[in-house]
């Protein structure tokens, strides 16, 4: 494979790294933050723990509008200003409110960084490698929950102002990110949809050297003719996409992982393990959904994006059972961990390697960015009202039927891939409408 292509992929991807070091580093903050500005667990969970979802929910919505209009490059430069931002402002703050300012900004880029950089990386990537380079994507963003909880356990020694530590160490990777992004090019499709066609042949010349570049640029302008100006994703010919990633986001959410991770201290104290020790069983969850998402990232090319999603519904429904059983028994000790290992493990190789490769590839060029936009949003959505009532759900019913909850989920996500999920291993984004079938 092109070098040129891995290394700009591995870069647009290090929003990836952002997303999942902002979406976790919160959990070593989350007891002390309630203690410190003496909130009820009403406000904690749906203003102080939330607030950041909520913005990633705005920028999942509104995404599109830079990604489409500005371009994938420009996007992926904001998404890192805005992460610095965050970084700085809620490590500074005094109160809630401020604090809760601060972290829906890095929310927004979240949001804006999973329609940006997967449909960047999808644009730029070889048909059969595509499934690979996208999911360095969601690989980034595991390694930035791994990072983000050795980095909380080596911060929680530092004083009474640690979490403020734990929360402004964001600013390095945030900032090299940021001039990374200045190296890399524009997506030569996106070019092409803004009637670029010389910039557009002279990165796909980088990216393929040996092909015939004017067939591949008629092969694109021939499938964006295809949609019409006036066309959405909502017009009736992308009903079936539209319900697929509608259905994948979802059920993402719906497994309870963010809800998880936000809360995996907690939830292990819950279990009956010290502080300490949670905060440990934390960084043995970041290292099993790093070594997990490298295997689904090996996969996805080789055995498709089907049949990774069976194999984590059947992890899924086994590991949450199990955890919901611990919880309703009494099982005490390294159970409740070893359990939710599996959980992990079971998300890794399937939802969380499968998730941003397939809704990047199943919408055309034009309606990438919305189609994108549509799914997060989806996800979103879910992922601020799920972990925001986490804390409720824990006083006024207990984590058994919690994850009783999420284990019965499964079972329809399940039925999902089995009777209704495509195969789109290997078909070049320019064919995805034959495959999947778009027109009546």
């Amino acid at each position: 494979m092109n070098k040129k292509i891995i290394l700009w992929s591995v870069i647009a991807s290090l929003a990836g790294f952002l997303f999942g070091f902002d979406t976790v580093v919160i959990s070593g903050a989350d007891k002390t933050l309630q203690e410190l500005w003496h909130s009820s667990d009403f406000f904690h969970g749906s203003v102080v723990m939330a607030m950041a979802l909520w913005g990633t929910v705005i920028g999942a919505i509104f995404g599109a509008i830079p990604t489409n209009k500005l371009g994938r490059k420009k996007t992926l430069i904001i998404i890192g200003i805005l992460f610095t931002i965050s970084a700085l402002g809620s490590a500074l703050s005094n109160d809630p409110w401020t604090f809760a300012f601060f972290r829906f900004i890095g929310g927004l880029g979240i949001g804006a960084s999973t329609i940006a950089a997967p449909s960047y990386i999808s644009e730029i990537a070889p048909s059969k490698e595509r499934g690979r380079l996208v999911s360095l994507y969601q690989f980034n963003i595991v390694f930035g929950i791994l990072i983000a909880f050795l980095s909380n356990y080596v911060l929680s020694d530092t004083g009474e102002h640690a979490w403020r530590w734990m929360l402004g160490i964001q600013v390095v990777p945030a900032l090299i990110y940021t001039l990374l992004i200045f190296y890399i090019p524009e997506s030569p499709r996106w070019l092409l949809s803004n009637n670029n066609h010389v910039k557009a042949a002279q990165i796909l010349k980088q990216i393929e050297p040996d092909s015939d570049v004017e067939r591949i640029i008629s092969d694109i302008k021939k499938s964006d003719k295809d949609v019409k100006v006036t066309e959405t994703i909502l017009s009736d010919k992308y009903r079936f996409p539209l319900i697929l990633a509608f259905l994948m986001a979802a059920f993402n959410q719906l497994s309870g992982i963010n809800a998880f991770l936000y809360y995996a201290p907690r939830i292990f104290q819950e279990a009956g393990l010290g502080q300490s020790t949670a905060l440990l069983s934390s960084i043995g969850i970041g290292i099993i959904n790093l070594i997990f998402t490298l295997i689904g990232v090996f996969l996805i090319d080789k055995l498709g994006r089907k049949k990774l999603m069976f194999i984590g519904s059947i992890g899924y429904i086994v590991s949450l059972g199990l955890v919901s059983a611990a919880f309703f028994y009494g099982w005490t000790g390294m159970l409740v961990p070893i359990f939710l290992f599996l959980f992990i493990a079971s998300h890794a190789i399937g939802q969380g390697a499968v998730i941003w490769v397939f809704i990047s590839e199943i919408f055309p060029n034009q309606l990438r960015a919305s189609g994108q936009a549509f799914g997060s949003s989806v996800h979103w959505v879910l992922a601020a009202i799920i972990p925001s009532l986490v804390p409720i759900f824990f006083s006024e019913f207990g984590a058994g039927y919690m994850f009783a909850f999420f284990a019965v989920m499964m079972v329809f996500q399940l039925l999902f891939v089995l009777f209704l999920m495509p195969e789109t291993k290997g078909v070049a984004l320019e064919d995805m409408e034959l495959n999947l079938k778009f027109k009546k």
